[in-house]
């Protein structure tokens, strides 16, 4: 697929689905430096547009972007990301293709299951609750949808 691999890959990613935020806590953990970077595009910060995307586009599915520019998403984002982290070995059965059509499926339902995964444990959850009190931040999508709702009240 690919003659030469421009490293660094860099990761989009929704840091508040807590089934994505423990995979990329796990990449985290094992990837050089130099070769994958993360972006969490929950954060306010993260500006979609900026990248060509809405920001529902890059929800909808895993993206990541070589230095080169080339873009990848879905299984093949997983793909070069768990081998930027060193761990391809475990990734490969992503490539065969007797078994392609089945991961497709697979990866296309959990994507439209994931938004209604959020009561699921998260990685971070001790660091957001104080008090005996928890907060789960507000997603990106949920605060431009309320947003939206307060400008036609209005």
């Amino acid at each position: 697929m690919y003659k030469k691999v421009n490293w660094p890959l860099t990761l989009y990613f929704d840091g508040e689905c807590p089934l994505c935020a423990r995979e990329i806590k796990f990449l985290q953990g094992r990837a050089a430096k130099d070769r994958l970077f993360f972006v969490d595009i929950s954060s306010g910060a993260f500006d979609a547009k900026a990248l060509g995307f809405t920001f529902e586009h890059m929800q909808s599915s895993l993206h990541a972007c070589f230095a080169d520019g080339l873009w990848v998403t879905g299984l093949d984002a997983t793909l070069w990301s768990w081998r930027a982290a060193g761990l391809g070995f475990w990734a490969t059965p992503l490539t065969w293709s007797v078994f392609r059509p089945l991961l497709e499926f697979g990866y296309r339902l959990f994507c439209r299951l994931r938004p209604h995964l959020a009561w699921l444990p998260h990685p971070d959850s001790g660091r957001r609750c104080v008090d005996k009190r928890c907060a789960v931040p507000t997603s990106k999508l949920a605060s431009d949808e309320q947003s939206t709702l307060k400008t036609k009240q209005t």
